[in-house]
């Protein structure tokens, strides 16, 4: 029977590999144990779109630290072309690069994540992949090699995992700037008729806010 290889899928553990960057080699996840991480693939080194993003993600490296995650680039370049593409974003852009970028010049790791998409050519299309401190992969995310990501938008969603994890709630659209709701978090839909009426319960006695038993939200 023909042995079929499948992407990653959020939930699952993030495939053990040892890849080769510009910091040296890395083993991931098992590097950033209790760490989170950002690895996002890139079209290709030397690319108008590729640098504008290379430098938004330098830019606010600090604010992913402060949330206890690091980024990873990754593109299938050689590691020669990142250090001087790197090197050329500093004199010209006067901006460091501080994370390492992987140097997948045989597509290993592109194929395995599934950063490749055929029908977009040979080179990695803009993936990110979000990695929490387990080594779960927690959100993917794809753009085609044409749009740039908004780093903001990467920033927001780690933020809002790590809140709904340590609070088990649920984050509503564009939290903490959410039309309806504000910056309040969503508590989980009553699974039972016995929690739905203690849910109303609770509204009353203020203990958070609802729409319905189903729709009910609070500040931290």
């Amino acid at each position: 029977m023909e042995d079929t290889k499948r992407m990653a899928l959020l939930g699952e553990k993030f495939p053990s590999m040892t890849v080769n960057t510009t910091h040296g080699p890395k083993n991931l996840p098992e590097d950033y144990t209790g760490k989170w991480f950002v690895l996002f693939s890139h079209p290709g080194d030397f690319t108008p779109v590729c640098t504008t993003e290379f430098v938004g993600f330098a830019k606010k490296a600090d604010k992913f630290n402060e949330l206890n995650t690091e980024l990873i680039g990754l593109s299938v370049d050689q590691v020669f072309s990142h250090l001087k593409w790197v090197e050329w974003i500093e004199e010209n852009m006067g901006t460091k690069i501080p994370f390492p970028i992987i140097a997948d010049e045989l597509g290993r790791v592109s194929n395995e994540l599934g950063m490749i998409h055929p029908n977009k050519g040979t080179n990695t299309v803009r993936a990110v992949f979000i990695v929490d401190n387990k080594g779960v992969i927690r959100l993917i995310m794809y753009y085609p090699q044409e749009v740039g990501r908004n780093v903001d938008e990467v920033l927001r969603v780690i933020k809002a995992l790590q809140v709904t994890d340590k609070h088990n709630v649920a984050a509503p659209e564009n939290w903490p700037n959410n039309e309806i709701l504000g910056d309040d978090v969503i508590v989980h839909p009553a699974a039972t008729e016995e929690l739905a009426k203690k849910r109303l319960e609770q509204a009353k006695n203020g203990e958070f806010k609802c729409y319905d038993w189903w729709l009910c939200h609070k500040k931290l």
